[in-house]
């Protein structure tokens, strides 16, 4: 089922903002870190498209952010992409005005990591497209991800993993269930 204009321009209200983990990390502290998450507006958009640049920090250290990665949204899917010069980008979450001179040319996309977007009772659920497979190099060594999201207004719920390609076996991330993010702003 196909999303309508009106259901992408809720879909780009609901996913900007900052959020965090902090009742979830609270009432289960051995499986999961209080995590911020930023989901930032790129003003210009990436491909002609509207995109978010994305990272995640410990909340005891939100100054060492990690996981950068650009979303950009199409009818129905979601294509990531990495930054090209992650340093440079870093703390992009905090200080979003930075962002101002983001541009396609500090983007490279990452074949496999797309996901297909349905809306579905008040929420909007992400998931990889069948058949593809997140996979991307990184120090000299391929990483998969499983990749997947639900959100509404006030919550994101993320089931992103890091997977091990020789042996399937999930090594970070969404282990014992999603991360369950409240958006605090």
């Amino acid at each position: 089922m196909s999303i309508s204009t009106k259901e992408m321009a809720l879909l780009w209200d609901w996913l900007p903002g900052w959020y965090d983990n902090y009742s979830q990390a609270l009432a289960e502290p051995a499986w999961y870190v209080h995590l911020w998450l930023w989901q930032r507006v790129i003003p210009q958009g990436i491909a002609g498209q509207p995109a978010l640049f994305i990272e995640q920090a410990s909340a005891l250290t939100p100054s060492q952010a990690y996981r950068q990665r650009v979303l950009v949204l199409y009818p129905d899917t979601v294509q990531y992409y990495a930054c090209r010069e992650p340093r440079r980008w870093q703390g992009c979450g905090a200080q979003p005005e930075r962002l101002a001179a983001f541009s396609d040319a500090d983007v490279t996309r990452l074949p496999g990591c797309v996901l297909a977007v349905q809306y579905q009772d008040g929420e909007f659920q992400a998931s990889l497209v069948p058949g593809c497979h997140c996979e991307f190099e990184y120090n000299g060594q391929t990483r998969r991800v499983e990749l997947g999201w639900r959100v509404n207004a006030q919550t994101l719920l993320s089931y992103d993993r890091g997977i091990d390609p020789d042996t399937g076996q999930a090594l970070w991330g969404a282990l014992m269930g999603p991360y369950i993010f409240q958006k605090r702003g």
